[in-house]
This record gives C-alpha cells, sequence and structure tokens, in this order.
C-alpha cells in the first residue's frame, strides 16, 4: 500500500469526524460540556466501544456460522447482530457520563451521544479506507471516503445520539422514566442503523440496479434532519428553562432585570456593554446559567439542593457587588 494512501487514509478518517464532533460542541450553546469529557467520549467510541464490538461480533459470527446457510451469514450480521452489538458498546461511556455532575438534560445527550458514534465511526472509517487503498483503486477510495465521512459515520453519531437524548431526558426524571426513555432509545438507535445497513445490504444480494441504494442516500439526511430539528428545539427548551429560573432571581432582586434578556439569548450573552468591564463575564454567565440548570433539575427530582443553589447565588452577588462601581450599559 502507498505511504501517501496511508497517511490520506488516517488524515481522512480522523479530520473530518473531530470537525463534526467540534461543530456538535459548539452548537450546545447555553451549557456547552467540558471538553476533556467530550474527548473521552469520542475515545471510548473509538477504542473501547470498537474493540467490544469486535469481539461481540467474533462471537455472533461464530454462531451464525454454525446455524445458517452460507449465503445467509453476511446479510444477518450486517442488519442484525452489527446494530445489537454495535450500538450498545458505543452507549456503555454514556451511563458512566451519566453519572458525572456534567450531565445535564436532553442536549447533552445528544452531543456525548454523538461524541462516541463519531469516535466509533473514525475507526471504522480508517479500516475501510486502509482495505481500499490497499487495492489501489485510487476512484474506488475517495467514493469510499465520500460515502463513509457523509453517511455511514454520521449515521452512526445520529443512532448514538438517540440514545443519549433518552438518557439526558430521563436523568432527573427517576427511575421509572429511566426504564422507558432509555430502551426506546436503544431501540431506534438499533432502527436506525438496522435500517442503514438492511437497505446496503439488500442492494447487494437483491441487485436492484443502484434503486434502494439510492434509497439509503435519501432517507439518511431525512433522519439526520429529523434530529436535528429535535436537537434544536431542545436547546429553545433550555433557553425557556433559563428565562424561567432566572426571572424568579430577578423577582427576588438577586439579579438585575436588565440582565435577564443577555443570560437567556446566545447573541445576547455576546454582545458588549451589557455588564460592567471589570466582572469577569464568563464567570458571571456561567454561574448564573448553573443556577438555572440545577433549579431546573431540583424541579424535576422533586429534592432540594438548597446549599449548592444559595453557594451560586452567594457566588453572583460577589461578582455583582466587585463590579458596583462601574456601572453596566444596557445594549
Amino acid at each position: 500500500m502507498p505511504i501517501a494512501l496511508t497517511l490520506l487514509s488516517a488524515a481522512f478518517a480522523m479530520i473530518p469526524l473531530v470537525g463534526f464532533l467540534g461543530v456538535m460542541w459548539w452548537l450546545d450553546r447555553y451549557d456547552r460540556e467540558p471538553l476533556w469529557l467530550v474527548a473521552g467520549t469520542f475515545l471510548w467510541g473509538a477504542i473501547g466501544g470498537t474493540a467490544l464490538a469486535v469481539v461481540g461480533s467474533g462471537v455472533a459470527l461464530d454462531f451464525l456460522t454454525a446455524s445458517l446457510p452460507e449465503d445467509q451469514v453476511v446479510f444477518a450480521t450486517t442488519v442484525i447482530v452489527a446494530p445489537l452489538i454495535e450500538e450498545p458498546t458505543k452507549a456503555l461511556v454514556l451511563i458512566a457520563v451519566a453519572l458525572s455532575r456534567h450531565f445535564d438534560n436532553t442536549t447533552d445527550g445528544f452531543v456525548y451521544g454523538a461524541a462516541t458514534g463519531l469516535g466509533f465511526g473514525m475507526t471504522e472509517n480508517l479500516l475501510y479506507f486502509l482495505q481500499v487503498a490497499a487495492e489501489g483503486d485510487v476512484g474506488a477510495w475517495m467514493a469510499t471516503i465520500a460515502v463513509r465521512t457523509l453517511y455511514s459515520a454520521l449515521m452512526h453519531a445520529s443512532a448514538s445520539s438517540v440514545i443519549g437524548a433518552a438518557l439526558g431526558w430521563a436523568r432527573f426524571r427517576g427511575v421509572r422514566a429511566m426504564v422507558q426513555a432509555v430502551p426506546l432509545g436503544m431501540l431506534g438507535a438499533i432502527g436506525i442503523h438496522a435500517l442503514w445497513n438492511g437497505l446496503l445490504a439488500m442492494e447487494t444480494t437483491a441487485g436492484s440496479g443502484g434503486v434502494l441504494a439510492a434509497v439509503n442516500l435519501v432517507l439518511f439526511p431525512l433522519e439526520f434532519l429529523a434530529l436535528f430539528v429535535v436537537f434544536q428545539l431542545c436547546l429553545l427548551e433550555e433557553r425557556r428553562m433559563i428565562r424561567r429560573e432566572l426571572g424568579e432571581e430577578v423577582a427576588r432582586g438577586l439579579l438585575p432585570e436588565a440582565h435577564l434578556g443577555h443570560l437567556c439569548s446566545y447573541l445576547g450573552r455576546m454582545r458588549k456593554g451589557w455588564l460592567p468591564e471589570s466582572m469577569d463575564h464568563d464567570t458571571y454567565v456561567e454561574t448564573a446559567t448553573r443556577l438555572a440548570f440545577r433549579k431546573h433539575q431540583t424541579r424535576l427530582q422533586g429534592s432540594a439542593h438548597q446549599q449548592e443553589l444559595d453557594g451560586y447565588r452567594d457566588d453572583l452577588v460577589q461578582l455583582l457587588e466587585a463590579a458596583a462601581h462601574a456601572r453596566p450599559i444596557d445594549a
């Protein structure tokens, strides 16, 4: 295999998917996740999730080989085994992440789910790129890069994000919500994966003249768009929640009323002049946001975190008092 194609295969496997991950992290604009935790989730998908999937698929393949006719083994492995094994192995890390203090809601679930899926897709893409590169067909290699980067890898991210979103939605809603939502999320992820693999497998076995492959290339973007719309709706709900929770803090006199519109708007937060120059803008916004999120979580759980809430309020008071000598300028 030419060294140039090997290096290019590694670059095309890694750079676009890390870029997709960065975009996903950036889109979670009101309460972005720690980069180290997002990166760790990505690496689990790339290494841990992939390794477990290889082992699990190997065991399943041995069983299928002994149980099914040879012509059915590949189809069953692609359409049934791969989704049933790969989705849980990718999602294992989400359980650990959900136990951390950083995992707050549905949008966080989308981000972490996409991270582990993109990591898995990166490793899988690298293996496919190297395999095709070894055959020396540059045209096939370029086509493989295009399809797997824009479709297969994003399919893995989309499927895992469904599990993460379900886990995030149920995170503070109790055991009953968790028992109901997470299995449904897993079924949704397996369904997305099985549909993608199934159409490709049927195209190969049935020989539809490219019709099923074309359907797949049209259908998946629609699925991706639907998930993106849901993600944006979750962000809209975050904005409403921040306004609602911090509105109470304005009513009790903790926060200036003029700050409320800025704090619940991403563009408003970035405007100049609404805070005194002496105030640490990022710390103030982050503390107010954390107060809003923790208040909302307390409502969902039905249990009090009064000490933590009071700590955030005290921090905000100190920030405001320290900057009292500077007059805020309303944007």
